[in-house]
């Protein structure tokens, strides 16, 4: 017996099977208030795309019903499968949100983790990068240069800060993610330009938001923990009897947290995210989407690296008292800033419609228009040695001084406005069956950036590496410098995408996509030494094309094995942390470089147990930059003549093993190198950000009574700071473990208690260049689960 939960009734999507959640509609999601154009223009847009959509599907001849047919044909959306004896939730999502896959995950040829609301509810948490830490390979990274510190990640050792999307947007916005209105996480690794357009090195991040569904539903929940935790969250989904086909939903957020054993340390956000949909179980449906996220946090540079112990600098080990590298644990509580003068605020708006028609059963339209918008604002203190062996203190001054005049600080706004149009066609050509997927997209995005200057800044106190004082204060003099940027980002995409399904063994499937790529930035430059300001106007295009092609071969039904090729590009001007440009030959952001450009390819195996219920999967691959972006460490001249290649294998599973054991885990193993660079320095070294070896493990299981244990690890291998052997530093490995004790009282009533870093290990988090920021102390959660 099979059937939808939340009341929801079943459809069945021909030839595929889907594990049991609520039924999810796909979307994005598009903001308010536009600066660079006006409102009327971009929902212009989106009301015209709409149009174009409603008149085709009218157009459209729909196919006759044969008469012992008895299934409606506006029920095509997948059917979701779980046993009528079974309410455990399951881990193993078979779909993904991005149209190009149109086979189950199982017979996807490349590796893609996704993690399922189910798990992140367990697990209590509550930013994205804790989903993260269910897929090894990732590493997370500390602002640096000015790089707000927010979400800056590295996927299989390449940079992937600009690879986030929400319902397969660009959400290139700076701010921390909260989970709250998350469905499900997907990561797809290895080059996917083929997907997602520029970027995606080693891979990209796809967050599946929630959207009504048919059928009443009440959650929420509230915890409250140590280092004065608070949270609150609900999810309201309402069908509306008046309107057949209508339902509503609304996911709110707030929350407050000290990070535990980080002095002065804080996060406080609210969020809110409303959302409808028309036509549910039919032809035609409408999804509109607002999210609101505002954040007010006190944020955290970490500590710095005490001295640079390599072969190209004198060994000043000992000048500190202590060891070259990171500070003794003893002090990773310290906090260098200033509570006076750190803070970060963000606000994240984003507006989404999602238009889709199903002509008839092989034949579907898809449209996504969206308008983002994020405003970060914040101001932090770099913690830095105010002396050094060339530069040793006055009388009266101590080696140990930390100086807070190297301060960072950014007023910058972000803004989206795309459209994205995909149409699928299944089709036969003799025995061949295909699944056609063919999108155009275009996305403008803009950036405004206002400089600032502290007009006093080299009066703020110095504090002291073993006892800083956060409260000591100063007269600041914040000033706005009118060296301001503004950047301005086309982007114009075509792709086509093909599974080709041979027979019951064999099918092929790749595709191509051609992106134009536009980029402008505009502003003034200052000289570091005159302060002379120069006003630029400079420009850059490149045209790219990208591809993916695979073959996989099912030995049994519930198994594949693939072998898949891909690739990507980086063009000059998308920065890691901000769109630009330069005529300076010594900068990477040079507007003559030509894109960096990457491969991966990659041999695969997935299976399927339990009854569909465990999905097991493993690869090896190899991915290679080519005409990576290099400076001359002699004639300081930027260039594209580096290469980089991360070889590797991994594994991993999730789902469940019996009916009450389930788990979510894997292991990554990179083998990264500099093979080739115009820096000396850097040739033969590992790339920065890639440890070796990383592995995690959430395992839960159900007990008698209504009680459940879950217990929860990660690892993460040693990694360098940067790859350049003259001022890399390297962060030890570690190993976390996670806790969780469940007990539901009734059907609508449960209780959760959490614990992270149970034995408060003292470890880096997040590695940069000139600091690094040590992980979370332990902290104990406890949650109340309503639903109705």
């Amino acid at each position: 017996m099979s059937f939808y939960l939340n009341k929801t009734a079943a459809f069945q999507l021909p030839g595929r099977k889907f594990s049991a959640q609520p039924m999810k509609q796909d979307h994005p999601s598009t903001p308010s208030t536009l600066r660079s154009f006006s409102r009327t223009e971009a929902f212009a847009m989106t009301g015209t795309l709409l149009a174009l959509g409603q008149f085709a599907a009218h157009a459209a001849p729909e196919p006759e019903k044969k008469k012992d047919d008895t299934t409606d044909s506006a029920t095509t959306l997948p059917r979701m499968v779980v046993e009528a004896d079974s309410n455990k939730p399951l881990y193993n999502p078979r779909n993904l949100e991005t149209p190009k896959f149109t086979v189950p995950l199982v017979d996807v040829p490349q590796t893609v983790t996704v993690v399922p609301q189910e798990v992140i509810k367990e697990q209590g948490v509550t930013n994205l990068r804790d989903v993260l830490k269910n897929v090894p390979g990732i590493s997370i990274t500390a602002g640096e240069g000015g790089a707000p510190p927010g979400d800056n990640l590295s996927i299989r050792g390449f940079p992937a800060r600009s690879d986030l999307f929400v319902d397969g947007v660009r959400d290139f916005g700076s701010y921390s993610r909260d989970p709250f209105n998350v469905e499900q996480v997907e990561v797809y690794k290895g080059p996917s330009s083929t997907n997602f357009g520029r970027g995606s090195t080693g891979g990209s991040i796809n967050l599946a938001t929630k959207t009504p569904h048919m059928g009443d539903s009440y959650q929420g929940s509230l915890t409250a923990g140590t280092d004065d935790l608070g949270r609150a969250t609900v999810d309201v989904n309402q069908e509306i009897p008046q309107l057949s086909g209508t339902a509503v939903r609304l996911n709110a957020m707030l929350h407050s947290q000290d990070v535990a054993d980080r002095d002065q340390v804080e996060q406080k956000r609210w969020g809110i995210a409303p959302s409808i949909s028309f036509g549910l179980g039919t032809d035609t449906r409408l999804t509109l989407s607002y999210f609101h996220l505002q954040q007010d946090n006190v944020p955290d540079y970490g500590n710095p690296w005490v001295t640079q112990d390599n072969p190209t600098t004198p060994d000043n080990e000992n000048i500190y008292g202590i060891s070259s590298g990171a500070l003794p644990s003893e002090y990773f509580d310290n906090w260098y800033g200033l509570t006076f003068r750190d803070y970060e605020k963000t606000n994240t708006d984003i507006i989404t419609a999602v238009f889709e028609h199903d002509f008839n059963e092989s034949l579907k339209l898809r449209n996504v228009a969206r308008y983002g918008r994020n405003h970060i604002d914040f101001s932090v203190t770099a913690p830095r040695f105010a002396y050094s062996l060339t530069t040793p203190p006055p009388p009266g001054a101590s080696v140990t001084d930390i100086r807070r005049s190297d301060w960072k600080n950014r007023d910058q706004v972000d803004e989206i406005a795309a459209n994205q149009l995909s149409l699928q066609y299944d089709f036969k050509t003799g025995v061949v069956e295909h699944e056609l997927v063919t999108a155009v997209d275009y996305s403008y995005e803009h950036s405004t950036t206002r400089g600032r200057d502290d007009l006093n800044i080299a009066t703020a106190p110095n504090t002291d590496l073993f006892n800083p004082n956060p409260d000591d204060r100063y007269v600041r003099n914040v000033v706005y410098n009118g060296v301001d940027t503004d950047a301005d980002v086309h982007t114009f995409g075509a792709s086509v995408f093909d599974t080709a399904k041979l027979n019951e063994q064999w099918s092929l499937s790749g595709g191509g996509r051609f992106d134009y790529f536009d980029t402008s930035v505009s502003g003034v430059n200052r000289d570091r030494v005159t302060l002379v300001t120069t006003p630029f106007d400079l420009s850059a295009d490149d045209e790219v094309f990208s591809y993916r092609g695979a073959v996989t071969y099912k030995p049994l039904p519930n198994g594949s094995v693939y072998l898949g090729y891909g690739t990507s590009f980086n063009p000059v001007g998308a920065g890691d942390t901000a769109v630009t440009l330069s005529d300076d030959p010594t900068s990477t952001s040079n507007l003559n470089l030509n894109p960096e450009e990457n491969a991966t390819v990659e041999l695969g195996t997935k299976w399927e147990f339990m009854d569909e219920k465990l999905l097991v999967s493993g690869a090896v691959f190899q991915t290679t930059k080519t005409d990576a972006r290099t400076i001359d460490p002699v004639t300081g001249v930027a260039e594209t003549t580096g290469e980089q290649e991360v070889k590797g294998f991994e594994i991993g599973a999730t789902g469940l093993i019996t009916e009450n054991w389930r788990i979510i885990g894997g292991y990554t193993f990179l083998d990264s190198e500099v093979t080739e660079s115009g820096n000396v320095f850097e040739e033969g070294n590992e790339i920065a950000q890639t440890p070796e070896n990383s592995a995690s493990l959430w395992t839960v299981h159900d007990l008698p009574a209504g009680f459940q244990v879950g217990l929860g690890a990660s690892y993460v291998g040693a990694r360098f700071n940067s790859s350049d052997e003259t001022r890399r530093q390297r962060a030890p490995g570690y190993t976390t473990f996670d806790g969780l004790i469940g007990y539901t009282l009734n059907e609508n009533v449960s209780f959760r208690l959490n614990g992270y870093n149970l034995f408060d290990k003292e470890y880096i988090d997040r590695v940069g260049g000139g600091h690094y920021v040590p992980g979370a102390g332990r902290t104990i959660a406890l949650s109340a689960d309503f639903k109705f």
